[in-house]
């Protein structure tokens, strides 16, 4: 049953310390039950170990933190009661001879369900995350795709109010990947509660309702996909150039343009009034300048645009070089 609170995770200042350097950096968090909600940010951002500490994994060196209404410090039995928790990398590669099945169930059994149990909820979640047709292969056997979704069975096994997935998709070809988020939006539409950490910015967009986006440890921004994006307030128009200097006097001082952001890779993301007016004139101000334009084009907003404007870098820069 859920816990009567108001949030089912809320953090205060939560930060974790590593020698001199601060891995989570004074970090507020505020999840309401039934959210999906997402940590976006790149390798190194501190996502992982703020879900180790949220899961009682890592004692926080500053501030405090609360699942389902009980303190991670002192009270971390039973915060482990209430969440399943899927960690970044696949924990199976020592069960190789074990079947998919009989992994689950020794998992049921290091979780305390009674004996009589262990079977009937292993063929519940097995079926869940649609492995119960192979239920008896060997995980030898299973793709990386299915790895990840039994790994998602162990998490689901006690029925926990909070599931916390770091990485969930990492490395999987784009069927696997569709086929996790379908699992995610069923226990959403089932109530339960999901911490998501990615770096995917097309996952946090399908799936989250709300997320925090943090980068070195802190938090950048917090609000629902769609939010964030309208709070951008403006058209963008990507400029792939050579001569980004040239283009920023060719247009930087006319009336639509709103900020002029050259990105790390030299490209620029011009933000505008209305694209429809910019594009033409982009092209044409940068024709009578004498700027060679390689390739134009209009976009929404995306998230990628929301930490772009925070923090001057590009998120998908980050996945292709992490």
């Amino acid at each position: 049953m859920m816990s009567d609170v108001k949030f089912v995770i809320e953090a205060k200042g939560l930060t974790r310390a590593f020698g001199a350097r601060r891995a989570v950096d004074d970090l507020d968090l505020q999840v309401e039950a039934g959210d999906v909600f997402g940590l976006l940010g790149p390798n190194g951002a501190g996502k992982t170990t703020t879900i180790r500490m949220l899961t009682t994994l890592l004692a926080p060196t500053a501030g405090s933190a609360r699942v389902c209404g009980f303190d991670v410090t002192r009270q971390p039995s039973e915060v482990r009661r209430r969440v399943g928790y899927v960690m970044q990398n696949v924990a199976l590669q020592t069960n190789q001879l074990l079947t998919g099945r009989e992994n689950v169930e020794i998992e049921a059994a290091l979780r305390h369900l009674p004996r009589r149990q262990c079977r009937e909820r292993a063929d519940e979640v097995l079926d869940l995350v649609g492995l119960l047709p192979h239920a008896d292969r060997l995980i030898a056997e299973y793709s990386g795709g299915m790895r990840k979704r039994l790994d998602l069975a162990g998490g689901l096994l006690h029925r926990p109010e909070v599931l916390v997935l770091d990485e969930p998709s990492l490395g999987l070809d784009v069927q696997s990947r569709h086929r996790i988020w379908d699992h995610i939006r069923g226990l959403r539409d089932e109530g339960t509660t999901v911490l998501l950490a990615t770096n995917y910015l097309d996952e946090a967009d399908q799936l989250c309702n709300r997320l925090t986006i943090i980068d070195d440890g802190r938090t950048v921004v917090t609000g629902s996909p769609a939010d964030l994006k309208r709070a951008i307030g403006a058209d963008v128009v990507q400029v792939t150039t050579n001569a980004a200097d040239r283009l920023r006097v060719a247009i930087g001082g006319e009336p639509w343009v709103q900020r002029f952001v050259v990105t790390d890779s030299g490209d620029v993301h011009v933000y505008v009034d209305d694209a429809s007016v910019a594009l033409p004139a982009v092209m044409r101000l940068s024709l009578d300048h004498g700027v060679d334009l390689q390739r134009v084009t209009y976009n929404q907003p995306t998230l990628d645009d929301v930490f772009l404007l925070h923090t001057g870098r590009e998120l998908r820069e980050m996945e292709v070089s992490a």
